[in-house]
């Protein structure tokens, strides 16, 4: 920075010093405004005792009317508002637990509804219960018309005989940690059921049954109306089932974690997946949907029909800067009504960890709700890093190890073609003396003789300057393809390893009493090991393509890994303990092949190459014989 640039910011620095002494308010203004803010004080104040008290008015003029006058006018404003439905408007709220070994269902008799669901295997970052969603922050039920009134059952009181508690039990069957393809298998456990019923009149009911198998993430959901063509209005062509709910925050908060990837999935009837956006709020209609999924980072909650919906309309909203809720989902879907004396709709619930192998096994495409990357990438994680991390998962039971072990077996895959780069480097690195020839016999403004000039020495040599390349090239969708996995995979979910907490979200060994932009405010040290053996195995690969590589090109390589320190040091430290442990393996067979590689005898060998005459291509000798066909003659070389 020159002196004129220094002189500069202190006469601007100067100049904002000036300006805020001076529109510094004087003790006159300030004891005015103080004045002013006392006095609207006051006047809320005074406002806010005069409505307590008509409030307090209001009541006393109610309680001074006989209970049995209150009673009779109550009972009337019901009926004009929900007609026949009236009587179930009133009620005391009660609740049955149904559970089996894997979750655990509340029901509540107002609405006939789930009220919350609670998975027992799971617990929040806290230690806190994991409960999907809960009471008063949802929304359950049922929507038509009724003697033109409209009808929300979600208000209504049903009946049910079951007792408090339901419990499923049965006989354990084996299964992953967060269940597996094993999990539905034949079991001879029980399978229990509890029924709400909504009762207009003798026969004419509808009836909720929740069903329940044990060792299952699956909920029956059976909806029957019986003898309700009498009250329900026939012009309606469907009914509106409507499903909606705060999404609760389950793990820490983090700039790459549950905001990330909390969304709304759906799949069409015999079609694709698809999904609403996870940075904004947005809104959608759908047709012929055969699932709709409420999904978070780790878990979901997916409506299953039967056959398929023939209609829906699907949101979320953000709630962006909340410690408590991720987002509101919301779901309403249109249910055929025909008008008919017996009308039944039957839908599934999962409530279950978003886990690859558990979700497949339903034959739904529900695992694609598992975000394994782009097109391009997904078939990797598909095909070759999720059944290599599953196999490791049935003989090894530290999370740490088994990413040791993933590392070194993607390693040992590709040491082939690491080998063959690092022979392709090692021939342009002994061409340095020609190179430096070239570099000075061409100067600046002849870049294009002087890369002829490298091409022509490669070509006489023998040497591929792209050879090196290609091990990159095979890496990249693997490192993109661990991009993906790690965040998103729930098996690293608070599983621990050496300093690190939870291998699915950031590791911290200091915590910043500030907030570094785009760094964060805490210091991962796997991120920090990882930039330094990016930073070393950069050098040495610098050193191994010496005099090919444009000064230019060295810089970028070396503020690579310091941005990714920026953009991984939130993200999760599985991966950067990934990336980390390739770095090492990397440094390892540099010098392992380094000393495998003979480069005297490589030097001889390009030298004897390029006394040789070049022989010419198939295809520049078929243009050659093609320019004599045409009485054409080559170019003579000089």
């Amino acid at each position: 920075m020159d002196r004129n640039s220094i002189i500069g910011i202190v006469l601007i620095f100067l100049v904002l010093v000036v300006f805020s002494v001076i529109n510094q308010p004087s003790k006159e203004q300030i004891e005015q405004t103080r004045l002013r803010q006392d006095s609207l004080r006051q006047v809320e104040a005074e406002r806010a005792r005069q409505i307590q008290a008509e409030q307090q008015q209001e009541t006393a003029v109610v309680n001074a009317v006989p209970d049995s006058v209150q009673e009779e006018t109550r009972r009337k404003q019901l009926e004009n508002q929900l007609g026949v439905f009236s009587a179930a408007a009133v009620g005391d709220e009660s609740h049955v637990i149904l559970e089996n070994n894997l979750i655990r269902l509340t029901l509540t008799n107002k609405g006939g509804r789930i009220s919350s669901v609670e998975l027992k295997e799971f617990k929040t970052h806290d230690g806190q219960p994991l409960i999907l969603f809960d009471g008063d922050n949802s929304q359950f039920g049922m929507n038509f018309f009724s003697q033109n009134r409209n009808i929300q059952t979600d208000q209504l009181f049903f009946a049910t005989n079951a007792p408090e508690l339901v419990r499923v039990s049965g006989q354990e069957v084996r299964k992953g940690d967060h269940g597996d393809e094993k999990l539905n298998a034949e079991n001879p456990g029980d399978s229990k059921s509890v029924s709400y019923r909504l009762e207009i009149s003798p026969g004419s009911f509808m009836e909720y049954t929740y069903t329940l198998k044990h060792n299952s993430w699956l909920v029956g959901f059976d909806v029957k109306m019986e003898g309700m063509n009498t009250v329900v209005a026939s012009n309606q062509p469907d009914i509106n089932f409507t499903w909606s709910f705060d999404v609760p925050r389950q793990e820490r908060k983090s700039q790459f974690g549950e905001d990330r990837y909390t969304q709304i999935y759906y799949k069409f009837f015999e079609d694709d997946v698809d999904k609403l956006s996870s940075s904004k709020s947005e809104e959608k209609n759908l047709t012929r949907t055969k699932w709709i999924g409420m999904k978070q980072l780790f878990f979901t909650s997916t409506l299953i029909a039967e056959e398929s919906f023939p209609s829906a309309q699907v949101r979320s909203t953000r709630m962006d800067a909340d410690d408590k809720y991720l987002a509101n989902f919301y779901a309403g879907i249109s249910l055929p009504w025909n008008g008919k004396p017996q009308e039944k709709y039957g839908m599934t619930f999962y409530f279950g960890p978003n886990h690859f192998q558990t979700l497949r096994q339903y034959k739904l495409d529900m695992e694609s709700q598992v975000y394994l990357g782009y097109s391009i990438v997904r078939p990797v994680n598909r095909y070759l890093i999720i059944p290599v991390f599953n196999f490791l998962r049935d003989y090894v039971a530290n999370f740490g190890i088994i990413i040791l072990l993933l590392t070194i077996f993607i390693k040992v895959i590709l040491f082939p073609f690491t080998y063959k780069s690092y022979v392709s480097q090692a021939k342009m690195r002994v061409l340095k003396p020609e190179l430096d020839e070239i570099n000075a016999k061409f100067t600046q403004d002849k870049a294009m003789e002087k890369q002829q000039a490298i091409m022509a020495l490669y070509k006489k040599a023998g040497v591929n300057p792209m050879g090196g390349c290609l091990p990159m090239l095979l890496q990249m969708p693997i490192l993109i393809a661990m991009f993906f996995f790690f965040p998103t995979s729930i098996e690293l979910r608070q599983q621990s390893f050496l300093w690190a907490t939870d291998l699915s979200t950031y590791d911290s060994i200091l915590d910043l009493p500030f907030t570094i932009p785009f760094y964060g405010d805490h210091v991962s040290l796997f991120t920090l090991l990882m930039t330094i053996t990016t930073i070393i195995s950069t050098r040495l690969n610098s050193q191994a393509t010496a005099g090919a590589t444009m000064p230019g090109m060295k810089t970028m390589m070396y503020m690579m890994p310091v941005m990714f320190m920026f953009i991984l040091n939130s993200y999760s430290s599985g991966l950067s303990y990934y990336y980390f442990l390739a770095n090492v393996i990397t440094i390892g067979q540099t010098y392992i092949v380094r000393g495998m590689v003979d480069e005297g005898k490589i030097r001889a060998q390009l030298m004897a190459n390029k006394k040789k005459p070049v022989q010419k291509s198939r295809f520049q000798q078929r243009l050659e014989d093609l320019a004599k066909q045409r009485g054409v003659q080559p170019p003579k070389k000089k």
